[in-house]
């Protein structure tokens, strides 16, 4: 049977930005959304952006029905981010619904009750102004005065079903008592609502991290499994769709400078436009150094580059690039570089990317560097970290910015490392820095691991380091096994012999 022709639910876009991306369009409109989360999840931040989006965006009028917090301590609190609720009371586009707990109040526990007095109110305040959002935070707090179970589930079922009756799209938030356990606290509230979403927040690895997952839509579809999100000033809730972004981007062939002659030689003519690289290497090996020489050979180049630094101060930055002969202060003044430097424990690794995609979109570089990724993993846990790296590359490549990473190895002559096994698959090339121990002395090594879409060398050269930058010089002949951190030095004729087995 073909499903065309056959009526289909529209949706209410929620203004919470990333979360219509994950709905397929928003929430489903004229029904009842359940949002359920455990403490310190976001569930009132939630159900007042929800409302305060229609207004800003949509000049739509809505009800919040509070049983918990007052209406003033409401206002007071979401004044920092940005939400002036009495003055939309005052313009009759909000209207509360107080059901919160009076000093001196206790608790009632009552069996025979219905909800009949609240929900005449409600019914009020919504054609009072024509609402078409309504939140109600939370149910949980009234249903605890019923004793009977059965009780819970018929009222539950007459909120919903007043609700549609009056044409309003409405989130209704309830407690939960673990991440992974019962939906809700009393077990049958996921069964009456239309819809289900979850907010949880996790502690992984003693780092906490929020997600949400959109459990169901009655009658219509939606993306699958748990995205990260997290909470802004000035912006609310904020979910990062990460898993759900496709394969699009655009690809180029047009070659841009590393800004070293010598390693586009080695690159097959520099680097791809769109392409996102990975410089991985042990402390001291020259990361930092050429990623100087990669944002310099953008400003001569005449275009725009940012750099995110997350492990040295802008003074110390700059004084090393002027030890390497850039200057980096005449890129700012010439309007060719913005240097950004924060320490990763500043805030989430969600935080983060918001504010580099903000960046990107706002002074619109041609070239990105990340220095480096080493520093972000520290305060994620393993799976945070990659799904920050892929949402970035994504953004990166849709943008068509030329992206260079730093990784730190573990390991100082070699070796695997954690952070390689994280994001090697996610980048176009890598190239490896290593060092070198030869008759006593440390000496430094670079290879192109691999570079996608292009021929590329293979060999390790050796290179170093002085006022004028980084310089490449001859592949190392003599000995193997660098990559390993195991080199073994050979001569003579054997050393001949390999160096022939390798050309063959």
């Amino acid at each position: 049977m073909s499903m065309q022709g056959l009526p289909q639910i529209s949706k209410l876009p929620s203004g919470i930005e990333g979360l219509d991306f994950i709905a397929r369009g928003g929430l489903p409109a004229g029904r009842t959304t359940l949002i359920a989360g455990t403490a310190g999840s976001a569930k009132t931040v939630f159900a007042v952006q929800f409302l305060a989006s229609g207004i800003i965006q949509h000049q739509q009028a809505g009800v919040f029905v509070t049983f918990e917090e007052s209406p003033e301590d409401i206002r007071r609190n979401m004044l920092s981010l940005g939400w002036n609720i009495a003055e939309w009371e005052r313009q009759e586009m909000w209207v509360f619904v107080d059901a919160s707990p009076q000093a001196g109040e206790g608790t009632v526990v009552i069996g025979e009750y219905d909800l009949g007095a609240l929900m005449a109110r409600i019914e009020f305040a919504v054609k009072k102004v024509q609402a078409v959002r309504l939140s109600i935070d939370s149910i949980g707090a009234i249903f605890t005065q019923f004793t009977e179970t059965h009780l819970i589930r018929h009222e539950l079922f007459r909120i919903t079903s007043v609700l549609r009756a009056l044409g309003v799209t409405a989130i209704l938030t309830a407690e939960r008592t673990a991440e992974y356990g019962e939906i809700a606290r009393f077990g049958v509230e996921e069964f009456v609502a239309d819809n289900v979403i979850i907010l949880r927040n996790i502690l992984e690895g003693e780092k906490r991290r929020r997600t949400i997952e959109i459990l169901k839509f009655r009658g219509t579809t939606h993306y699958k499994g748990e995205y990260p999100f997290t909470v802004l000033p000035d912006q609310g809730v904020v979910v990062i769709p990460l898993a759900a972004m496709e394969l699009k981007q655009h690809s180029s062939n047009f070659r841009i400078t590393t800004g070293n002659k010598v390693l586009d030689s080695m690159c097959g003519g520099g680097f791809f436009r769109d392409s996102i690289t990975l410089i991985s290497g042990a402390t001291g090996t020259g990361k930092t150094l050429m990623t100087t020489e990669f944002l310099a050979g953008g400003a001569q180049s005449n275009e725009r580059t940012l750099l995110f630094a997350f492990e040295e101060s802008r003074e110390q930055l700059f004084r090393n690039a002027t030890g390497w002969g850039v200057d980096f202060e005449k890129m700012e003044r010439d309007g060719l570089l913005h240097v950004v430097c924060e320490y990763p424990e500043s805030a989430g690794l969600e935080d983060h990317l918001i504010q580099i995609k903000s960046l990107i979109a706002r002074i619109k570089p041609q070239r990105l560097a990340v220095d480096s990724l080493s520093a972000l993993e520290r305060v994620s846990s393993s799976h945070g970290f990659r799904e920050f790296v892929i949402g970035l590359s994504s953004f990166i490549k849709h943008q068509e910015v030329a992206g260079l990473f730093t990784a730190t190895t573990p390991s100082l002559l070699g070796g695997s490392s954690v952070t390689e096994a994280h994001i090697s698959t996610l980048t176009d090339s890598i190239i490896l820095l290593r060092y070198v121990e030869m008759y006593g002395e440390m000496r430094r090594g670079v290879t192109i691991l691999k570079m996608r879409g292009s021929k590329h060398e293979k060999v390790i050269r050796e290179f170093t380091i002085d006022a004028q930058g980084l310089h490449i010089g001859k592949p190392f002949t003599t000995v193997f096994g660098i990559l390993a951190g195991n080199p073994v030095h050979v001569g003579g004729m054997e050393s001949e012999r390999l160096n022939n087995m390798f050309k063959e």
